[in-house]
C-alpha cells in the first residue's frame, strides 16, 4: 500500500471527481492487480543479491528467486519523531501539503521545516490555509532567494524562528504543538489545526545499497525506461524519484517499469514480445 495507505483522503487520482480514501485506492488497485494474476505476497524483504541471475530476494520467511526486478519501494517522510506524531497522522498530521491541502481551508496551520520543500508546501498551502506558521529550528531558511521572497511577501505566512517541535497534541485531532526555544530553552504552546512536516524524505533503498547505483540521498538511478545499472532490474516510484512524489507519476513510472521488465524478460526467452 505505500504511502496511499496512510493517506485518509486523496482527491487528486485520476478517475475519482469525488476523490477516494487512500485505503479504498489501494483496495481496488490490489483487486484489479488480482484479476489479471498478480499472486501477493505479505512478507518483508530484507536482503538481495543481484549478483547472481535469477536473482535472490531473502524475506523473513522464505528466499524467493526472479529473472526481472522492479523495486517500487517508495520513500518515507523523516519523521519529528515528537509524543503525537504518529497517533496524530491523518488526523491533522501531514507529509504532504498537495495532497491534504484540501481540507484545511479556512484553518491556522503550521509547517515544519526551513527547506524548498517547506516553503513551496508552505506558499501552496496558503491556498487554502487562512494563516501559516514556518516553524525553523535556526534563525535563517536553507531555501532558495526566491522561494524565500515569495514566502515573506505572502501575507498569509509567519515565521517562527529558532524553534522545534517537542510535541504535537491532541485526542481524535491535532488542537496544538508543543514548542522549544533552541536559544532561550523556553517552552510554549501554539494552538493549531493542522502540522505540515517537510523536513525531507528519506528512500527505502538500502538493501540495494552497494549494487545498484543512487545519488547522494540514496535514490536509486534509473534512465528514462527505469532501467537500472543492473540489466534485468528496474526501479518505479518514490524510491527512484525524488522530485514528482505523486501517487499517478508513481502509477505511470510503475507501468513504465512492468512493460519493460516484460521486455527484458522476452528478450532473455528468446521469444516476441507482443508490445513490439
Amino acid at each position: 500500500g505505500g504511502q496511499p495507505s496512510i493517506t485518509n483522503e486523496i482527491e487528486n487520482y485520476p478517475g475519482f471527481p469525488d476523490g477516494t480514501t487512500g485505503a479504498e485506492l489501494v483496495e481496488r488497485v490490489h483487486r484489479q492487480a488480482e484479476r489479471f494474476g498478480a499472486r501477493m505476497e505479505y512478507d518483508e524483504a530484507i536482503a538481495v543479491d543481484l549478483r547472481v541471475h535469477p536473482f535472490r530476494v531473502k524475506t523473513y520467511s522464505k528466499e524467493l528467486a526472479a529473472k526481472a526486478l522492479i523495486v517500487a519501494s517508495g520513500a518515507s517522510s523523516r519523521k519529528l519523531g515528537v509524543p503525537g506524531e504518529v497517533e496524530l497522522i491523518g488526523h491533522g498530521v501531514s507529509y504532504c501539503g498537495t495532497c491534504d491541502g484540501f481540507f484545511f481551508r479556512g484553518r491556522e496551520i503550521v509547517v515544519v521545516g526551513g527547506g524548498d520543500s517547506a516553503l513551496e508546501e508552505a506558499l501552496f498551502l496558503t491556498r487554502f490555509a487562512s494563516r501559516v506558521r514556518v516553524i525553523h529550528r535556526r534563525d535563517q531558511l536553507r531555501a532558495s532567494y526566491i522561494l524565500q521572497e515569495r514566502a515573506r511577501r505572502n501575507e498569509k505566512i509567519e515565521f517562527i524562528w529558532n524553534s522545534v517541535v517537542t510535541q504535537i497534541n491532541g485526542t481524535s485531532e491535532v488542537e496544538s504543538v508543543t514548542l522549544r526555544n533552541v536559544v532561550s530553552g523556553e517552552d510554549s504552546v501554539l494552538p493549531t489545526e493542522g502540522v505540515f512536516v517537510f523536513i525531507g524524505h528519506s528512500p527505502n533503498s538500502e538493501i540495494f545499497r552497494g549494487q545498484l547505483e543512487m545519488d547522494e540521498n540514496g535514490y536509486i538511478i534509473t534512465n528514462k525506461l527505469t532501467h537500472t545499472n543492473v540489466k534485468g532490474v528496474f526501479a518505479a516510484g518514490e524510491v527512484a524519484d525524488p522530485v514528482f512524489r505523486q501517487n499517478v507519476t508513481s502509477a505511470g513510472e510503475g507501468a513504465r517499469a512492468a512493460i519493460e521488465a516484460n521486455k527484458w524478460l522476452a528478450e532473455l526467452e528468446d521469444r516476441a514480445y507482443p508490445g513490439a
